[in-house]
């Protein structure tokens, strides 16, 4: 472990043990050094790294304050990251291996949490993606809403930011298939028709059931597509 490593670890410590909760003000730099038994250059480059991670920020002229360290906050550069892997053929489908992974469970949760109101919700996203069935581009950000709002239903915040890290980041992916694929449309409206009646019954293993359904089948699409585009690629077709 490098010596900014360390002293990353020594102020998250600190923020862990609660002598630095969230919202709090860190010590002044000088201060904050003398305190972890740190040079100044050292204090300095961990509260750059943590401020990076959301974890601190730097108010100029005021001061470095612990973030609220909520989820939505911490997790957020989760997507970026994603979004840089996007022309990687092997990361892409990596990505929709854990979303397959994650998915139909959060699906199985949302249906015991559900409420009316927020299945409503999911209903109005899926008559959005009726009307729009011959718009790929609207069709599919009507399709990421509704697995939003379905996996919001959980109350889970963490698994959410989580899945709109990863899920969110492979909508490129799915308007390329409804762009290269006639049928996809049709395919997703019946898979996501499945999913709601599911969750209308707050019946877990069948929600759980669609859900695994309709992620595998887009995945499944996704490495049979990239393999014969490599195929073509080799051959020089």
């Amino acid at each position: 472990m490098s010596l900014t490593d360390k002293a990353i670890e020594q102020i998250r410590e600190l923020i862990r043990t609660g002598a630095l909760p969230p919202g709090s003000k860190l010590p002044p730099e000088q201060e904050l050094a003398g305190q972890l038994g740190l040079s100044r250059n050292l204090a300095r480059e961990a509260v750059k790294a943590l401020s990076v991670a959301r974890v601190l920020e730097v108010r100029r002229g005021d001061g470095t304050y612990v973030t609220s360290l909520q989820p939505s906050l911490l997790l957020e550069g989760l997507g970026g990251a994603v979004e840089l892997l996007q022309s990687d053929s092997a990361a892409l489908l990596d990505l929709m291996e854990v979303r397959r992974l994650l998915e139909p469970v959060a699906t199985a949760l949302a249906a015991t949490r559900i409420t009316d109101a927020q299945l409503a919700e999911v209903k109005q996203h899926l008559d959005a993606m009726r009307e729009a069935r011959d718009d790929v581009e609207r069709l599919n950000a009507h399709d990421a809403a509704f697995h939003r709002a379905v996996v919001s239903a959980t109350g889970n915040e963490s698994l959410l930011t989580l899945l709109e890290g990863v899920s969110g980041r492979t909508l490129r992916a799915r308007i390329w298939r409804g762009l290269v694929d006639t049928h996809a449309a049709g395919r997703t409206l019946a898979e996501h028709e499945a999913i709601f009646r599911a969750l209308s019954r707050r019946d877990t293993a069948l929600s759980q059931a669609a859900a695994l359904l309709h992620v595998s089948s887009t995945e499944q699409w996704l490495r049979e597509h990239l393999d014969s585009t490599d195929t073509d690629t080799d051959t020089g077709a």
